[in-house]
């Protein structure tokens, strides 16, 4: 029985206007302030759908990170420095992972946002927040661009909630490897990540099933349309569907789209929203996160277009004047002029790459079936055979956190290493 959900809701910050990540560094670009304001230029975001993110407090961080690692990236912002050995240990102040002025609470406020749409989305809602998706962040270290690993977090909150069926899929070009390493042991959590194969982090091979619940898509550059048409009708839906999840954590990575410079997929971003639209389907309570994206242009047109996706708003041919603005001054180190589309700056909606489906990527679907066949995928299926569907109002209510719930997970927080 599918239950009419509330209304969806935008958790953002005006803390992404602050200049980050220095100079000659992949993120430093406008990204989420320009979604902002393109929905607003669009009348997309009406003062009720809008959440302030709160900034994480020390004890909620602590719930996935180490309280080392906390005070180690708190002092080095206050102090505006990073020594050798903090810089070794704690993987910050280096060039992947650079110190900047507000680096901190830039940070915990963007996993404050995403443990507030996990309780948000508890109320029967989608709760849709593009700043997050760092899901490189260790318990105890930076990593690959992320410093608080906003999704473990989300994932945390709705276990502590009382969610005990939980769905994470992860559609960013670079593989999710923490979150995975994460929840690795948590017979609560199946993830689900599709990615560029022999893109760093390395990791995520089809063989990789972590212990059963994991389901690793790695595919080719030039990955298209049709391809994730494939996979997502014939594994992520119906993996999905076998768990039959109370709430789904869906991670939107920008840098899957075709004209991304740091991976060579080749998608569409309205592949990428009907894709995005049928995986929150499958839960009464979702959480749909952004990720990476290093083209200021795909990432604003994808975010803002999955906004009006998620919302039930129409998509227009062409941008008025005032949403056009929004792209006026937009630059990127990584993206030659000539290479700049006047398609960007004009329309939301891109060309469906419509390629053929290549061999390997049947070859890819099959042996994904046949690993979840074996693994914990067919026993969840079994499990959940005769399991009534879960309606949004028998969703815990807040701060109700089963008793035991602590203890089940007492090393979860360190499982990733």
């Amino acid at each position: 029985m599918k239950t009419k959900r509330l209304p969806p809701v935008f958790v953002g910050h005006d803390i992404y206007r602050q200049p980050a990540y220095g100079n000659n560094h992949p993120l430093a670009i406008p990204r989420v302030e320009r979604v902002i304001d393109l929905c607003r230029a669009l009348g997309w975001l009406q003062r009720e759908e809008f959440r302030p993110s709160p900034r994480a407090g020390a004890a909620e961080l602590a719930r996935f990170h180490t309280p080392e690692y906390i005070a180690a990236l708190r002092q080095a912002t206050q102090e505006g420095k990073v020594d050798a050995q903090a810089r070794a240990r704690f993987a910050i102040g280096t060039m992947e992972n650079p110190l900047f002025p507000g680096l901190f609470e830039r940070a915990s406020t963007c996993a404050g946002g995403s443990i507030l749409a996990a309780d948000l989305c508890l109320e029967g809602r989608i709760a849709y927040h593009p700043a997050g998706g760092t899901h490189h962040g260790r318990a105890d270290r930076a990593s690959g661009f992320c410093y608080f690993n906003d999704p473990a977090l989300a994932i945390l909150r709705l276990l502590d909630r009382g969610i005990e069926r939980l769905l994470y899929v992860d559609l960013d070009a670079h593989h999710g490897d923490a979150v995975q390493d994460a929840f690795a042991a948590d017979p609560q959590v199946w993830t689900i990540s599709v990615h560029e194969q022999g893109r760093w982090p390395y990791t995520g091979s089809a063989i990789d099933t972590a212990g059963g619940r994991t389901c690793n898509l790695p595919v080719p550059s030039g990955f298209n349309d049709r391809e994730l048409g494939l996979l997502l009708d014939d594994v992520i839906l119906p993996l999905g569907g076998r768990v039959a999840p109370q709430a789904v954590v869906l991670v939107c990575g920008a840098d899957a789209l075709a004209g991304d410079p740091l991976s060579s997929m080749a998608l569409s971003n309205v592949r990428l929203w009907s894709a995005a639209r049928a995986i929150v389907a499958l839960a009464p309570a979702a959480v749909v996160l952004g990720g990476g994206g290093y083209n200021p242009w795909t990432v604003t047109r994808y975010w803002t277009g999955l906004w009006a996706t998620l919302s039930g708003r129409q998509i227009p041919d062409t941008l008025p004047p005032a949403a056009r603005a929004v792209f006026e001054g937009l630059e990127c180190d990584l993206i030659d002029a000539e290479d700049v589309s006047p398609r960007w700056s004009t329309t939301l909606a891109d060309t469906p790459n419509e390629a053929p489906v290549r061999r390997e990527i049947e070859v890819l679907r099959d042996e994904a079936l046949r690993r979840a066949d074996t693994g914990c995928w067919s026993a969840a299926r079994r499990l959940m055979a005769d399991a009534a569907p879960i309606a949004a109002a028998t969703l815990p209510a807040a701060g109700a956190i089963p008793a035991g719930a602590d203890a089940i997970r007492e090393g979860g927080r360190h499982a990733v290493d």
